[in-house]
């Protein structure tokens, strides 16, 4: 057994608890603040899924939108193009291939 030690990273949305990075996968809880707003991005390789552990969002995939709420799961798949926005403060679990770093911006309301 290994000890794993979670890596909270500030972002101006909200923050992000990383809880894991392996050879196989990641696992991360977002929380994003209401009104707020995460990249609108694609990932070119990493496939990732998400459960909402807390809140509403509204998630853009490929210029559809769907509300997401509690207990929903979705998963994005390489190449789609979405965003989540938080209507309340929210939480979602995310657990995805390993590429972290795998992250085409398009569009960013802080400027990155």
């Amino acid at each position: 057994m290994r000890r794993n030690v979670v890596r909270v990273v500030e972002k101006p949305w909200g923050r992000e608890l990383w809880l894991v990075v392996e050879g196989e996968y990641a696992g991360k809880i977002l929380e994003v603040r209401k009104g707020c707003r995460i990249s609108l991005q694609y990932h070119e390789r990493k496939k990732e899924s998400m459960y909402v552990l807390e809140g509403r969002l509204k998630l853009v995939v490929d210029g559809r939108e769907e509300l997401l709420g509690v207990g929903d799961c979705v998963t994005i798949e390489p190449e789609e193009v979405h965003r989540l926005e938080a209507l309340v403060d929210s939480r979602v679990v995310e657990v995805s291939t390993p590429q972290v770093e795998d992250v085409v911006r398009l569009e960013d309301d802080y400027g990155r």
